[in-house]
């Protein structure tokens, strides 16, 4: 990898990790006030797991943004600008639909784009780099398992 590459790397971390923290911003104050008055089902995994989660994710997402803004100019790649910054943006508003709004059936709905946008990258970067893909995987996997947890919350209260 050139120096060059390692830069724009570097880049694509910061601008993942700074989506996460601008959800997170959404999140960290309603943690222990709002959200601890929710009821929970018991699948609800404790608090502490989700920051080292999401984090592996978004470092997930920035290998897929690196491969992304290598592509050569084109429709395709153009297409998946689009969805990546799409899913990157629903991503950073569930936090606030969801923490902020306390809107937990929107932030159902809004869930279920993000995880559509989530698909149709991995499909779109299958194309391109297989392993990068593949990589997007636990993505989806932890954004379905949210979905679920959003919607039992939702029922639940």
């Amino acid at each position: 990898m050139k120096i060059k590459d390692i830069g724009l790397f570097l880049l694509c971390v910061v601008i993942t990790l700074g989506a996460g923290g601008i959800g997170g911003f959404a999140t960290a104050s309603e943690i222990g006030a709002w959200y601890s008055t929710l009821t929970k089902p018991s699948f609800n995994p404790p608090n502490y797991l989700f920051g080292p989660v999401w984090t592996s994710l978004y470092f997930l997402m920035a290998f897929a943004l690196f491969v992304i803004i290598r592509l050569p100019k084109s429709p395709q790649k153009s297409r998946m600008v689009f969805i990546f910054g799409s899913q990157i943006i629903l991503n950073v508003l569930w936090s606030f639909i969801f923490f902020k709004y306390h809107q937990l059936g929107w932030a159902a709905i809004e869930m279920f784009i993000l995880w559509l946008f989530i698909l149709a990258m991995i499909i779109g970067l299958f194309r391109f780099n297989k392993t990068v893909a593949l990589l997007q995987i636990p993505y989806l996997l932890w954004v379905s398992f949210a979905f679920i947890l959003n919607c039992t919350i939702y029922y639940l209260n």
